[in-house]
């Protein structure tokens, strides 16, 4: 028998996270763009009307609109509803993983901060401070009702995600002599683990790198292109291949540097691998700083990054059932 108990906290659920992926929709507009995501009202991004009560209601002012403003007539993404739906999906879900427990505010929690960072990361290729550094912070301090286990384990997870992926991303610079590595992921996994704890970390990267590689894979061969071209405005003074010479890039605490003591290659490493990497930033010409623009390989790993650690969060004793053995103990960590 159905309990109406229960059946009511889902729908009130899902209502929230309907109004809360409206607002996330204002994030996702208006952080990349360094504006205020208090003020002005709600408004059409082409004519600046701005929306009545009954124009801002999910989904619904969407569909009665017929996808165009009132003033206008200018076409609203369909964006808008889609992730007023897929929060609201995503909460349900972590109703049916966790149930009514501090697990769940953590897992809606989660979503909150993750949805936005996937989706801008996708379209502009950035994971802003403002949402990662706060969602550190949030995944420790919310695991504090959870005991000293789960608080060592957010923290370890934190420190270890972030040191993994500062480590990549210096390696790259070194090997490569270019960015292997979004500046943004380091900040990401930290937050994913300061949510999932440290056990989580070597599944999502495998997982985000999996599905990250066949996507981009597939988009190759269909659009020529791995991940999206960098939006009209940014990035655009970047010269594309070809067209002007790339000023040759350079490492500060360098502890490879030759005639470096011993002692202080001990002392510059840890420094070279906490703090910003750190190259000298190829300069044109005129002596301006180039903007960076994705190559046609390049693929933004946020999105995939969030995705995994959904996937770990959600379908995590799942997938430890049904995986072979010697690859369970991935996902076997209790949340």
């Amino acid at each position: 028998m159905v309990d109406p108990l229960h059946v009511f906290v889902a729908v009130w659920l899902a209502l929230l996270g309907l109004v809360i992926g409206s607002f996330l929709n204002v994030v996702i507009g208006r952080l990349p763009a360094g504006e205020s995501i208090v003020r002005p009202r709600s408004r059409c991004p082409k004519c600046g009307h701005q929306l009545s009560w009954y124009e801002n209601i999910p989904v619904f002012s969407w569909l009665a609109l017929r996808a165009k403003c009132r003033s206008c007539k200018a076409p609203i993404s369909v964006r808008y509803p889609a992730v007023e739906l897929l929060t609201a999906v995503l909460f349900l879900l972590m109703l049916w993983r966790f149930g009514w427990t501090w697990e769940l505010a953590m897992g809606l929690m989660l979503v909150v901060i993750v949805v936005p960072l996937a989706l801008i990361d996708a379209e502009h290729w950035i994971l802003p401070e403002e949402l990662t550094l706060p969602g550190i912070a949030l995944g420790v301090l919310m695991s504090i009702p959870l005991g000293w286990e789960r608080v060592r384990g957010a923290l370890l997870g934190v420190v270890f995600g972030f040191l993994a992926f500062r480590l990549m991303e210096y390696l790259g610079w070194k090997l490569f002599k270019k960015e292997a590595l979004g500046g943004g992921d380091k900040f990401l996994l930290a937050l994913l683990g300061g949510f999932l704890t440290h056990h989580a970390l070597i599944a999502i990267i495998l997982l985000a790198s999996l599905q990250g590689a066949i996507f981009g894979i597939l988009s190759l061969l269909v659009t020529g292109r791995a991940g999206p071209e960098m939006p009209a405005g940014e990035g655009a003074d970047t010269p594309t291949d070809g067209e002007a010479e790339e000023a040759p890039l350079t490492m500060s605490w360098d502890f490879l540097a030759p005639g470096v003591p011993w002692w202080k290659r001990l002392l510059i490493l840890p420094m070279s691998l906490l703090w910003q990497p750190i190259p000298d930033e190829p300069v044109d010409a005129e002596g301006e700083v180039e903007e960076w623009q994705p190559g046609a390989t390049n693929l933004p790993f946020g999105p995939w990054l969030v995705i995994a650690g959904l996937e770990f969060a959600l379908l995590g004793p799942w997938l430890a059932r049904v995986l072979p053995l010697g690859l369970d103990w991935l996902f076997g960590a209790p949340l």
